[in-house]
């Protein structure tokens, strides 16, 4: 039986099977024949560039493959679109990559603190079962697999990332000082930031809560601001590497994306900072606050500074973006491959 984290996120899909980890952007696009196969000139490729999937009969690009050769392609920010549509391929595309041969597999994955309770049931339904992918390789060779998701266990998002700070890789109980603490988590995502609360491993319904202040905010600002400078929608999806390097070209010119983005990066970071303000301004008891998420990943710099208590220092070695899914996996085994217990804080020791 194999155990995966899988994190379908709207801007990056993540699993992981604690051997090797996948990332792709969240970008489907129909299936075109490609005349010319042949690279012209050999460069170093992990895979992902080339992630073309067959599921339910219908044939997709994913990922960096749609964005470079679908005429259509589709990308979303709406949860019941994205769940109806996208969710069940990009899980099976990497579910297909992780899995060799016909092992059946656990699965948890996450959604939403905001979507939880909406989409929950509907989102399992759709990954347990049997399903046939086939992977189509850059030389258009075809491997048909066989899926067997055996068990599906959806949880609140952002409590991936603290199973990833409590467990190990075994599903074992590592930081017990965890179990025991008040924990805030901030999960800035692609559209959406989620803040919960851990009490001493309880879920804090008061202190948990969904806003619109994902990374996409500030996107769309820098979008707009490239619109009017050059006539060009860039799409969200297409600015991760442009805002990464600073700059992007656009039809020969090259546009300056510094100043603008640590601009909107910053008004960002100050608006969550003030969100979290708000939700938690009665549980100033709370030990620690964890950072966590792809746009978490961006924005800490400017976020640490702006919060009120301690921020955890995390593993600066593991891409943020990984942290949620991460712990999704030691989740499942700690469920599945250690039993059905969950984590108890421990007996206090006795005194003389």
């Amino acid at each position: 039986m194999e155990t995966l984290g899988i994190d379908i996120g709207f801007g990056f899909t993540k699993a992981t099977d604690g051997k090797q980890d996948l990332i792709f952007k969240s970008v489907l696009g129909e299936a075109t024949d490609i005349q010319f196969r042949d690279e012209m000139i050999t460069v170093e490729d992990d895979g992902v560039n080339h992630l073309q999937v067959e599921v339910d009969g219908k044939a997709y690009f994913v990922g960096e493959l749609a964005e470079r050769q679908s005429n259509v392609r589709f990308f979303t920010l709406d949860q019941a679109q994205f769940i109806g549509k996208f969710a069940k391929v990009f899980a099976l595309a990497a579910t297909a990559q992780m899995v060799k041969g016909f092992v059946p597999v656990n699965l948890v994955t996450g959604l939403p603190i905001g979507s939880y309770r909406q989409y929950k049931d509907e989102l399992a339904k759709l990954l347990v079962g049997e399903h046939k992918v086939t992977l189509i390789n850059g030389d258009g060779k075809r491997e048909e697999k066989s899926i067997s998701i055996n068990k599906v266990r959806v949880v609140p998002q952002p409590f991936g990332s603290l199973f990833n700070l409590m467990l190990n890789d075994l599903g074992e109980m590592g930081d017990k000082r965890l179990v025991k603490e008040k924990i805030g988590i901030i999960d800035v995502g692609f559209r959406t930031s989620d803040y919960t609360i851990s009490d001493k491993m309880r879920y804090s319904e008061r202190g948990s809560r969904t806003t619109d202040s994902g990374i996409a905010r500030a996107f769309n600002v820098i979008a707009t601001k490239l619109r009017e400078n050059s006539g060009i929608n860039v799409e969200l999806y297409r600015l991760y590497e442009a805002i990464d390097r600073g700059n992007i070209k656009i039809r020969g010119k090259e546009y300056d994306l510094s100043s603008l983005t640590e601009q909107v990066f910053s008004q960002l970071a100050t608006s969550i900072a003030n969100e979290v303000d708000r939700l938690w301004v009665d549980d100033w008891d709370i030990d620690a606050m964890v950072i966590t998420g792809g746009g978490g990943a961006v924005l800490a710099k400017y976020l640490k500074p702006l919060l009120n208590g301690v921020v955890m220092t995390t593993d600066p070695e593991l891409d943020m973006r990984l942290y949620n899914v991460h712990g999704y996996r030691k989740f499942g085994q700690h469920l599945w491959a250690r039993g059905n217990t969950p984590p108890q804080a421990p007996a206090a020791p006795k005194t003389d």
